[in-house]
């Protein structure tokens, strides 16, 4: 087994390797799934000692298979949204315990303590469906902040306009979190001079409205709400950890997170820094199903280890991931 208090007590980077390694071997040796991916490969623990020779299993395997590397219990089951009839993802959680250790300590890591916050969020697509690991993660924030002003708003507008200025008024920390469509209606209605507030978007427009590129958007959110900076999380359905970014769309990773970039048309060679790329991720944290995922967003990783996302494969497929049938 590994230990997880390993994991989240990361302190360099010779520790993230040992970690990295010590989890690849128990995921190779675990995971049905990635370890036919491995062989197809040729890739097996004894023949690698860097992060960059680690296979990379394809998103898409957590819509077609059960990702698992435990054989505990299901505690839950996270699903991504999707349109009608499509196929959604689904992260299959031994251990809730891990998830929730990842949000509050990264939380901690980049934002200082939860309960110096009130925590406002405004995600109405996300709250009418079920197995949502980010209401989850929003929900448990919520209750961390131990403060009777945060909560959910769906379509509540007015509500949560009144509540922001009544805070904004008492000089209270506060933290707005928000899909990007429903920010968007509310500068649209509302006019707003915050300087107490941190507005967060979690990307998507969720077929609500055009989309736009994070500058334009970035822009029209920093003047509709008078602020310096957007903040963004980058996480998704097949992750347990996020990145944020505190302006200009620059995501820093958790210490038990990093990223590295492939090359768009051989997916098995990684780039240097400072290239577009597809995004590799390798979220410790996942060590019950996989840490080590392909997915289909382009970015660019820097040379101090943050990145940014400029976009989405077209194809729903990954070039030359798909070694596999699924």
């Amino acid at each position: 087994m590994i230990s997880t208090n390993n994991i989240f007590n990361i302190k360099s980077e010779a520790d993230f390797l040992a970690e990295a390694l010590k989890v690849f071997k128990f995921q190779f040796e675990n995971n049905k799934i990635y370890r036919s991916f491995c062989d197809l490969l040729y890739v097996n623990p004894t023949v690698v000692s860097r992060l960059e020779e680690i296979p990379f299993l394809p998103i898409q395997f957590f819509k077609s298979h059960k990702v698992l590397s435990s054989q505990n219990a299901i505690e839950e089951t996270f699903t991504s949204s999707g349109t009608t009839g499509s196929i959604t993802s689904k992260h299959l959680v031994t251990d809730l315990k891990v998830y929730e250790q990842s949000y509050l300590d990264a939380f901690k890591q980049f934002y200082g303590n939860i309960d110096d916050y009130v925590v406002l969020a405004l995600l109405p697509n996300y709250l009418e469906r079920k197995g949502s690991s980010l209401i989850y993660m929003v929900d448990d924030l919520i209750k961390h902040s131990k403060n009777k002003d945060s909560g959910f708003y769906l379509n509540q507008y007015e509500d949560l306009k009144i509540k922001i200025e009544a805070l904004e008024a008492k000089g209270q920390k506060t933290l707005l979190i928000g899909v990007t469509f429903a920010l968007l209606n509310l500068i649209e209605r509302f006019p707003f001079k915050l300087r107490h507030t941190i507005i967060m978007e979690t990307g998507g427009m969720k077929g609500m409205r055009k989309e736009l590129v994070r500058e334009e958007l970035h822009q029209i959110l920093t003047k509709g709400f008078e602020v310096k900076t957007i903040h963004s999380e980058y996480g998704m359905t097949e992750l347990l950890s996020q990145a944020y970014s505190k302006g200009n769309g620059v995501f820093e990773c958790p210490k038990w997170m990093k990223v590295l970039t492939r090359d768009p048309e051989d997916a098995l060679t990684i780039h240097n820094t400072n290239k577009t790329g597809g995004l590799n991720i390798i979220d410790l944290a996942n060590v019950n199903s996989c840490s080590f995922i392909a997915t289909q967003d382009l970015g660019k990783l820097n040379v101090n280890g943050t990145f940014e996302v400029v976009g989405r494969f077209d194809s729903s497929d990954i070039r030359g991931c798909n070694l596999m049938a699924l």
